[in-house]
């Protein structure tokens, strides 16, 4: 399995652009592409879900026309099965939904899986595995946010190692093909203890933003091979 595989277990580093400078969004993107990266984790925030507002539509659509890259869309928004089709229009191929956010949240969840796209379910720090044990049956993936979500830069919640590892015995047990993607305080001390907890999908934003952006993916994708040998 390798990096390059959109399938459930293949394991990936998925930088968010919530880190990137974006008076050089394009170029930075075109970096982390020639570095072999093939997954990009967009965060959409309105406000209202959380505090901070980042971006939308435009700026999805206006990148997509310049990438190939798999577009990894978290929506951090209140109701978002309202724009499920209008971020599937401009390019995304996985859409994540907060079950926090969703009042009918099989409902949404279908919504993404009717457009065509991959299925993700995500939870903040508070709310237990055993809240979406349910939906897990109809998603690819479940994002576990490992800080609160709406800002870039936190420190990572050291009680949610316990919570990737729940999930990962729960989908071993029931012998699902789900991801774990993780979200939060990645860097190079956080990113072996997830990995060993069962996680597959590494969002970083300034852990691979944050100075040399080739070199960054280097040491990332080293430590995902040490600890998982996913190329094998």
């Amino acid at each position: 399995m390798g990096l390059d595989d959109h399938r459930s277990g293949s394991y990936q580093l998925c930088p968010s652009i919530l880190s990137a400078d974006f008076n050089r969004l394009g170029e930075q993107i075109q970096t982390l592409e020639k570095a072999g990266v093939k997954w990009l984790h967009i965060d959409v925030m309105d406000g209202d879900f959380v505090p901070s507002i980042s971006f939308g539509m435009p700026v999805i659509r206006s990148i997509r026309r310049e990438s190939k890259m798999f577009f990894d869309v978290h929506l951090m928004v209140t109701e978002p099965g309202r724009y499920i089709q209008d971020f599937v229009d401009c390019g995304a191929d996985s859409i994540t939904v907060h079950a926090e956010a969703c009042e009918d949240l099989d409902r949404t969840l279908q919504m993404i899986r009717d457009s065509g796209v991959r299925v993700g379910v995500s939870i903040k720090p508070a709310t237990p595995v055993h809240d979406i044990s349910h939906v897990l049956e109809d998603v690819d993936m479940v994002l576990i946010m490992t800080v609160n979500p709406g800002f870039g830069g936190q420190k990572y919640i050291g009680e949610m190692t316990e919570k990737i590892s729940e999930l990962r015995e729960i989908i071993e047990e029931e012998d699902l093909s789900v991801d774990i993607q993780v979200d939060g305080g990645i860097n190079r001390e956080t990113l072996p203890v997830v990995l060993k907890a069962g996680a597959n999908l590494i969002v970083a934003g300034s852990y691979v933003f944050n100075g040399d952006i080739r070199s960054n993916v280097r040491e990332a994708t080293a430590i995902m091979r040490n600890y998982t040998d996913p190329f094998e």
